[in-house]
């Protein structure tokens, strides 16, 4: 969902090979005043980011610091 002179809601059916069935089997929950949400995790964010748009690149390197700081 994208925010300008109105609301604009973007679906996709796939992000780079990733569909919902894919993004869902390793999904991360958050509470969102207090409904818990099923999000994209970090793992699956870093695949729907495989392009050579540089701001993909950056998102996809922010990703991975979190993935490995997570695992130390």
């Amino acid at each position: 969902v994208r925010v300008a002179d109105e609301i604009v809601v973007d679906l996709m059916a796939r992000a780079c090979g990733v569909d919902y069935a894919d993004a869902s089997r390793d999904a991360v929950e958050m509470m969102f005043g207090g409904v818990p949400i099923a999000v994209a995790s970090p793992s699956t964010l870093i695949r729907t980011k495989n392009t050579v748009r540089p701001s993909d690149a950056a998102d996809r390197h922010f990703l991975q610091v979190l993935l490995d700081e997570a695992a130390r």
